[in-house]
């Protein structure tokens, strides 16, 4: 029985270069990033990107993730309570040197009375400062038991820096309260003594850690 032999495919033609088409490669691009602006937008609009969230968590998220900032580790959080221990103890002999005349951080200070995007410019003052002030400390009588904590908290004011805040919403920016609390943390240094600024900080640690911190890092579900 004869096999009829398969006949070979037709080659395609050939497909034109680029440099053949009737428009320039400038045109290709223009028309590519008219393509992506466009979908920004509608991804925008229907909530898929949140406007307020940091665009380097978007671009980097192995560099940006204070998500994990929601809870310290257990041994962490022993080596504040240590340093916090620590630090009480040695404001006893100097209960007159405590004395402020303006509160660092106010009873009323809560970040949830800051719009999102503000919060983490609030709580990377508030880090700064209380480096600042256990920093002192370390180098005079401390050092050992404020260590670990000054390593964690220099870690996580890194973090948030690196992250950037979240871009603040279209329309007028509301920056009375958040200014104020800002210039409160920068003026406190010049205007308070150092046993008002260390007894500040000691007494809000905790509240920094447990809720400040916890509120930056919980982003839109802190309300």
């Amino acid at each position: 029985m004869a096999v009829t032999s398969l006949q070979p495919l037709a080659s395609a033609p050939a497909r034109p270069s680029l440099s053949v088409l009737p428009f320039p490669d400038t045109d290709i691009a223009a028309g590519c990033t008219q393509v992506l602006v466009l979908m920004v937008v509608v991804l925008t609009r229907t909530g898929a990107v949140p406007l307020t969230r940091p665009l380097r968590a978007l671009s980097d998220a192995r560099g940006c993730n204070i998500a994990k900032f929601k809870s310290l580790p257990p041994k962490e959080l022993q080596a504040f309570k240590m340093a916090k221990d620590a630090l009480e103890e040695s404001l006893l002999p100097r209960d007159r040197d405590r004395r402020c005349g303006s509160r660092p951080f106010p009873r009323p200070w809560s970040l949830k009375q800051l719009q999102v995007w503000e919060r983490p410019l609030a709580l990377v003052a508030e880090l700064g400062l209380t480096r600042k002030v256990l920093g002192a400390v370390a180098n005079s009588t401390l050092g050992d038991v404020l260590d670990q904590p000054l390593h964690t908290l220099r870690y996580i004011q890194t973090q948030l820096q690196a992250c950037g805040p979240a871009p603040p919403p279209a329309g007028p920016r509301p920056r009375g309260r958040l200014q104020h609390w800002l210039d409160r943390l920068q003026e406190a240094p010049r205007k308070e003594s150092p046993g008002c600024l260390e007894a500040s900080v000691t007494f809000n640690l905790f509240r920094l850690l447990s809720r400040d911190l916890k509120c930056v890092a919980s982003g839109h579900l802190c309300a």
